[in-house]
């Protein structure tokens, strides 16, 4: 196994197993852009955006990974190490720096990043006297769509501002669901919190799906956890789980996505097979186009007694103050 991201050979479409999504013409036209969120940390997102991110270009997608936490460990785990992120999202937020500017090319063809950097971290008190600062995001990927056919934005494990730039940009919020209690449990909050941003900033938000992560098979919990989130989210969760693999953990402390890092691997291949997954779904929304998704976000279980989908976005959530959009961290 190659020690540097510079050693490694790039991934095309044959160098994946029979398994992987089969390889179409992008489709014309606008990208889709990805909220992977959770306001837990340790529950696999940026592993996921990272990987899931490497799956598509792999298949012949154009991709582009925005780098929103501060920790920069999507930026670390597609190569791009500390001394080439002289600028990236912080800049892109304070349009100090154009969308192209941005953009840094990784071992992987099609994928790019715009990197996280250590001024990131001072990003949410700088912020938050701007005006329309929960739109600053938006403004400055929304180009992106023309060139990108999935923009998947790594959001930090946190419900503050920046969290909440990532969320009004988006199409959709995929996400990364630890099969441990404690993960199950702020996962009520995190749904409000995004039924409520639709209801107050981005009306056409969805939920994209959830996908389990570290989930071990031996581990009755992992099982019991998989239960509970299919009884109340049902197809909404993907069939594909993301399995406890040592070689996923490996992956980023060499600066590779896990599929370059160690292609037969179980974890490789979950994050193929939800690839996949996405690809299929996105196929029959474009045979269907007239399907609409309705009742808002939050199932009824999640939500408060008698309570309907408008009136659960209105909800009183700690997690949100208000139309201003200032946030607070629920980490």
């Amino acid at each position: 196994m190659p020690d540097s991201i510079t050693d490694t050979p790039t991934v095309t479409t044959a160098d994946l197993p029979d398994t992987a999504p089969e390889a179409e013409a992008p489709v014309p036209g606008r990208g889709r852009i990805i909220a992977v969120a959770n306001q837990k940390g340790g529950v696999g997102k940026t592993t996921t955006a990272i990987n899931l991110a490497t799956a598509l270009a792999a298949v012949g997608r154009r991709v582009l990974v925005v780098d929103l936490d501060p920790q920069g460990n999507a930026s670390t785990g597609l190569g791009i190490e500390s001394a080439r992120r002289t600028r990236g999202t912080y800049d892109l937020l304070l349009g100090e720096i154009t969308l192209d500017q941005a953009l840094v090319d990784t071992a992987v063809p099609g994928l790019a990043v715009i990197p996280s950097t250590m001024d990131l971290s001072a990003a949410e008190l700088e912020l938050v006297d701007m005006e329309r600062r929960q739109d600053l995001l938006r403004d400055a990927i929304r180009r992106a769509t023309n060139r990108f056919d999935y923009v998947l934005i790594d959001c930090p494990p946190a419900l503050g501002l920046l969290t909440l730039n990532g969320l009004v940009a988006a199409d959709t919020v995929l996400v990364p669901l630890q099969c441990e209690f404690l993960a199950l449990e702020g996962l009520s909050q995190l749904v409000r919190t995004i039924d409520r941003v639709t209801s107050t900033f981005n009306p056409q938000l969805k939920l994209e799906g959830i996908v389990l992560t570290m989930y071990d098979s031996r581990n009755k919990l992992s099982s019991l956890v998989s239960d509970d989130v299919r009884s109340y989210f049902g197809d909404k969760v993907y069939d594909t789980v993301i399995p406890r693999n040592v070689r996923v953990s490996e992956a980023p402390s060499h600066g590779k996505p896990v599929l370059l890092y160690d292609l037969a691997c179980t974890g490789s291949q979950a994050y193929i097979q939800l690839a996949r997954e996405i690809l299929q779904a996105d196929a029959q929304k474009r045979e269907m186009p007239n399907t609409t998704e309705t009742g808002g976000l939050t199932p009824d279980s999640l939500r408060p007694a008698g309570a309907t989908a408008a009136q659960s976005a209105a909800h009183k959530d700690t997690s949100m103050e208000g139309p201003t959009g200032e946030t607070g961290d629920a980490s």
